[in-house]
């Protein structure tokens, strides 16, 4: 909901009674919970968050400063929505839906004033409509009655809003509309248009939610081989300063295996969303050769932006992911990161001097988390259609304390855990996911899946290298102890063979043109070398060949070269021939 289309709907309000940063209280104000209002001369949009007698607490989305109690509060009586259709894909948006690029035309700078405001799509602009219903045919909520083309890579489809009531179409026409125009008529009066709103802390609607049998495939090795995540499925990504959440979230927007990608950046650097809006226009979408950009809608809430903001932004971003999930579509939500929006509600709870839950933070602080990752999964949609929403939630705790609030209650509502671990980021592994600590819940459910459309021994092959980095860490503490060589034969080997499972399977070069992105039938093949090697090697060494003469055959040390490989199908073949061949020459 802007200001901007809301402003002549306003009723006479109250007035403020008292500031306190981001939350402002006012008197005489006639309102509900949730209900959007403008705060003071300026008209500063807020949002009503607690109402007792007379006083009518809000959270304000900018700078209070300067706000004096006299000021006028006008309430608008609906609650902060978003604004949905055409010309949300290669968007840049705030934390309450206000079009970042539209304003800095507006102000002709890059710094905002107060109080100025612009609809979240553009109103003026005329888009092509083709029905794909006719009149006389019956449709009810949900269902799609045309589409436009947003974007190169997407197809709009335009749909009876939710809460309509549905009937039968009595007009629909072909052509040019602006988002507001009436493009199709109901025997019920009801009238569409391109637009819609929808409040962003209620979800929409959905027959059926089901169990998730399709990965999200990210093209990052340790991800899909060891701790993949279902479309439809939740992932929690924590980790000290340094280790490689962003970019680790960016690969997950460029590669992951989504139709459209909406990605929140949530209180974090202005440097780290300068580079995702300055990269994601470069980049080209894998799957159709176009920009990515071209299904990918950013919100850009930084640290420096207000408080409050940065506590909605979540509720827009996961708004907008289920509106393009009603269309039938795969989408896949970014948060960057949920710590920096807990902080927010811890700030604002402060500011309410409610009674304060561990380390600060409201006691409601899991409810609020559960709620969010609630609205992720594959639904039957009411149109009888599927789709899906995948969240991935990064998530910062101080000092890397794993055991802090946030990182605790996340963990406890996502099913797969990506731990980011400093101790690698030091050793320059990336991504330093610690594959000790992370799980993933949806693994046996997804096996058929990868049994069918990549091998059949997927599974096992997995465990085989899951088996070999368990039994490496066992070693390692021994090895701390005595050392390598004191080790036997056959335990040295399994070292040197989880070596190359660490350093040519699990490391990937994000930077590296080919080694960005690896497809599950490579990431399979790549494994397979390895426990080509491994089985190789053990039986020379039943064979009485020296540990000393196995590892230092030519061929191994090429394992670190799979990821790189250009032709990685026949480099992948040859080494894994000259792997045996130069392996059984030595017995």
């Amino acid at each position: 909901m802007s200001q901007a289309e809301d402003i002549e709907s306003v009723d006479e309000g109250g007035v403020i009674e008292s500031v306190s940063g981001p939350v402002v209280t006012a008197a005489d104000l006639d309102a509900r919970m949730n209900d959007v209002v403008y705060v003071g001369d300026e008209g500063l949009m807020g949002e009503v968050i607690e109402i007792e007698g007379n006083l009518t607490t809000i959270q304000v989305y900018e700078e209070t400063s300067g706000v004096a109690p006299g000021e006028p509060v006008q309430n608008t009586g609906e609650p902060l929505s978003v604004d949905l259709g055409p010309g949300m894909l290669n968007a840049i948006y705030d934390g309450v839906q206000r079009p970042l690029d539209e304003l800095e035309e507006k102000m002709g700078s890059a710094f905002l004033d107060r109080g100025v405001d612009a609809p979240g799509i553009d109103f003026e602009r005329e888009w092509e409509f083709t029905p794909s219903v006719a009149e006389g045919e019956i449709v009810e909520p949900g269902d799609v009655i045309g589409k436009v083309p947003e974007t190169a890579s997407i197809t709009h489809k335009v749909m009876v809003p939710p809460n309509y009531e549905g009937g039968e179409i009595t007009s629909i026409e072909a052509g040019e509309f602006t988002v507001k125009e009436v493009i199709a008529e109901l025997d019920s009066g009801e009238e569409i248009t391109m637009h819609q709103e929808w409040p962003v802390r209620r979800a929409r609607p959905s027959d059926e939610k089901e169990t998730p049998t399709e990965p999200l495939v990210s093209g990052q090795r340790i991800l899909d081989g060891l701790f993949p995540i279902a479309k439809g499925g939740t992932a929690a990504i924590p980790g000290p300063f340094g280790s490689g959440k962003t970019v680790t979230q960016h690969q997950l927007a460029k590669w992951a295996d989504a139709d459209i990608v909406v990605y929140v950046g949530c209180g974090e650097r202005g440097n780290e969303m300068t580079e995702v809006i300055e990269d994601f226009p470069e980049l080209e979408d894998p799957k159709t050769g176009k920009p990515l950009m071209s299904r990918t809608c950013l919100i850009a809430n930084t640290s420096n932006m207000p408080v409050a903001a940065r506590e909605s932004c979540i509720y827009t971003g996961i708004t907008i992911a289920e509106y393009f999930r009603d269309m039938g579509y795969d989408v896949a939500l970014m948060a960057d990161s949920t710590s920096r929006w807990a902080e927010a509600m811890r700030e604002i709870s402060s500011r309410l001097e409610e009674m304060p839950g561990e380390e600060g933070y409201p006691a409601y602080l899991a409810a609020r988390l559960s709620e969010f990752y609630e609205r992720a999964g594959k639904f039957q949609l009411i149109n009888g259609d599927e789709g899906s929403i995948s969240v991935i939630g990064a998530v910062s705790p101080p000092g890397g304390d794993f055991s802090e609030p946030v990182t605790q209650n996340t963990l406890r509502i996502v099913k797969t855990f990506w731990a980011l671990d400093a101790d690698l980021a030091e050793r320059r592994h990336f991504p330093s996911i610690n594959w000790n600590e992370s799980y993933s819940l949806y693994r046996q459910q997804l096996d058929p899946w990868f049994r069918e459309n990549v091998a059949e021994d997927w599974p096992e092959r997995r465990q085989w290298g899951v088996d070999v980095l368990d039994e490496e860490g066992e070693l390692q503490e021994i090895v701390q102890l005595v050392g390598k060589d004191a080790l036997p034969e056959d335990q040295q080997l399994t070292l040197e063979v989880a070596r190359y499972l660490r350093e040519a399977w699990l490391q990937q070069n994000a930077f590296h043109d080919v080694d960005t992105y690896c497809d599950p039938e490579k990431t399979y093949r790549m494994l397979g070398a390895i426990k080509t090697f491994n089985d190789e090697a053990f039986e020379a060494l039943e064979a009485g060949v020296p540990v000393e003469e196995i590892q230092d055959v030519d061929a191994a040390p090429r394992l670190n070269r799979m990821g790189v490989a250009d032709d990685w199908n026949e480099f992948i073949d040859e080494l894994e021939s000259d792997l045996k061949e130069q392996i059984r020459a030595l017995y």
